[in-house]
């Protein structure tokens, strides 16, 4: 579970090229909660005997937040990585705290959204997968487990393909994957009582230099707001709109 500024705020770039978290509100991230969603439908199954559910999330003090909104929609415990050495991690930096912490505690599925709605970048599934050695089953619209194998479709411009994998696994879902439901009152009330377990780097047996800054692979350089959008042109037509579209077309290069 990801803790991530809030899509519709104004969100910049500190001095040092990372997000600046603290001048906007956080939340769990939209994405992610497809993947609790699906974590709680599974469970809910008669595919699935005896399930434990325990959401994991890597960041800050108040990254708590998304797990104890996870909990309120379902799920038995929850696992906090907190350190300020990790503060500047990149997707691999964040993916070798994941997997170390994922490796302590035991697991047969890993379920995660399809990306972080900060980041968009996509790539921690599959990076999870190879730190932990099992198949990645990505970007499903649909998954089911059945006789220790996941299976799920995932949809394409060109074509449906269903895959499956032995688990344990790790596994993306995308938006298309369900609705997410609402914390319930009952819910809410009954999180603050889930344990919520706190880790650092030195319970992970994880150096400082392979995490933050000095292990990240990729840095922002610069960053440049967003234009404002500008007013579009309206062209009366009067016989001769298809030739003021060509015209415009060609004049952005798009024909």
């Amino acid at each position: 579970m990801k803790h991530v500024p809030d899509a519709t705020a104004d969100r910049t770039f500190t001095e040092a090229g990372t997000t600046d978290r603290a001048s906007v509100d956080s939340l769990l991230s939209e994405l992610d909660e497809y993947a609790v969603e699906q974590a709680l439908r599974l469970a809910e199954s008669d595919a699935v005997a005896d399930a434990e559910i325990t959401f994991l999330t890597v960041g800050p003090d108040d990254a708590r937040d998304a797990l104890r909104k996870a909990l309120a929609m379902g799920g038995d415990a929850a696992i906090h990585v907190s350190d300020e050495d990790i503060e500047g991690s990149d997707a691999f930096g964040t993916s070798l705290v994941l997997a170390k912490a994922i490796e302590r505690h035991g697991f047969d599925l890993v379920l995660c959204g399809m990306a972080s709605t900060d980041g968009t970048m996509g790539v921690l599934p599959a990076l999870l997968a190879e730190r932990l050695g099992v198949p990645a089953v990505t970007h499903l619209e649909e998954l089911a487990i059945e006789d220790a194998t996941v299976t799920g479709r995932r949809e394409s411009d060109g074509a449906t393909v269903r895959i499956q994998g032995a688990l344990p696994a790790v596994v993306s879902v995308t938006d298309r994957s369900g609705d997410a439901r609402y914390p319930s009152f009952k819910g809410i009330m009954a999180a603050k009582k889930k344990p919520l377990e706190t880790l650092g780097l030195a319970d992970l047996g994880i150096e400082t230099a392979q995490v933050g800054p000095a292990g990240a692979r990729s840095a922002v350089d610069t960053a440049t707001r967003r234009p404002p959008r500008t007013k579009g042109e309206i062209v009366a037509d009067e016989g001769t709109g298809g030739i003021a579209l060509a015209a415009f077309l060609t004049t952005k290069k798009f024909i």
